[in-house]
């Protein structure tokens, strides 16, 4: 079966968002452009991930280019996008592998997200060999959401993922696992309940 690539050159939008209360919560990517959307659930970890590289991707560029490259330091506040995901969210696929690339000709950030596939393998090198192959089948591989955005909206997304993630549960104290609200069984107090 061929490649399903949802492919956003450029989106209207590309954000990280949530579905559900702290502790419950399910990460998504979403693009959006022309009338069409598309969801990809990802782990809280994938999405924090994802942010940092991009800021450390694109602090790069501008080191590598003398700042002529147009990317900007910050996230601009303009571009600041608060708004929920756009509804109904429809997952397209779970996402297993990322990549992220700069392409300095067209200037754009290019952020692929790959649908997790379960590889067997007999050892560590077989299952390293069939990962390689999966990511260079362009044509027979798992859906692949393909993002192609502006340093400016990369600056604006990785802002907004990082947001997102850090507004979770808050940790505890003394252990920093996230606290529910009805509190939590903290291993540095021996088992015992500590509050919210």
């Amino acid at each position: 079966m061929p490649r399903q690539v949802f492919l956003y050159d450029p989106p209207d939008r590309f954000v990280a968002g949530t579905v559900g209360l702290p502790g419950r919560r399910t990460f998504f990517l979403q693009a959006s452009a022309a009338g069409r959307t598309t969801s990809v659930a990802l782990e809280k970890a994938q999405v924090e991930a994802l942010a940092e590289r991009i800021d450390e991707l694109l602090d790069e560029v501008v080191r590598r280019t003398g700042g002529s490259a147009p990317v900007p330091a910050v996230a601009p506040a303009e571009l600041a996008d608060t708004a929920p995901l756009e509804t109904p969210v429809e997952e397209e696929f779970r996402v297993g592998t990322m990549a992220l690339a700069w392409d300095g000709e067209s200037q754009r950030m290019v952020v692929e997200a790959q649908a997790l596939v379960e590889l067997e393998a007999d050892t560590d090198e077989d299952l390293a060999a069939a990962e390689e192959r999966l990511l260079q089948d362009e044509s027979n591989g798992p859906p692949m959401l393909r993002v192609r955005i502006t340093g400016t909206m990369a600056r604006a997304f990785a802002k907004r993922a990082l947001e997102i993630v850090n507004a979770g549960r808050p940790p505890c104290p003394l252990c920093s696992l996230p606290l529910d609200p009805e509190g939590h069984v903290c291993p540095r107090q021996n088992g015992y309940r500590r509050g919210a």
